[in-house]
């Protein structure tokens, strides 16, 4: 599916996502990144919820957004609830969605200037 959003200027925006693929200004990526407003990190080496360690978790806590959106792919699903306390202990707010669920609210968070990062996994 194609997004179609206002221009957000020097900002990252998704503009698309499909089976196996999401697009940051229309920079196709099929394997699992992080994206703010400024960067996308796509080194990012989660390949599902259950495989985000203590190293994925630090790295997004060291981004220090005021909002994290995990998109968990093709379908909705938790990381474990240790993972989620972290971002609670640090004061960030931690939603998890399917990953077009995330690519849609990280474009409208953004684009109201708020410190939202998306942990994508593809």
């Amino acid at each position: 599916m194609k997004l179609h959003l206002a221009v957000a200027g020097d900002r990252n925006q998704f503009t698309g996502y499909g089976a196996g693929y999401v697009s940051v200004n229309n920079q196709r990526y099929e394997r699992s990144i992080v994206v703010t407003p400024t960067a996308v990190h796509d080194n990012w080496a989660v390949t599902g919820v259950d495989a985000m360690n203590a190293e994925a978790i630090g790295f997004l806590l060291s981004l220090r957004p005021e909002i994290l959106l995990l998109g968990t792919g093709t379908t909705h699903r938790f990381p474990s609830p240790a993972a989620l306390r972290e971002f609670a202990q640090a004061q960030i707010g931690a939603e998890t969605m399917d990953t077009p669920a995330a690519c849609r609210t990280f474009n409208i968070l953004m684009a109201e200037g708020r410190n939202v990062i998306a942990a994508i996994i593809v």
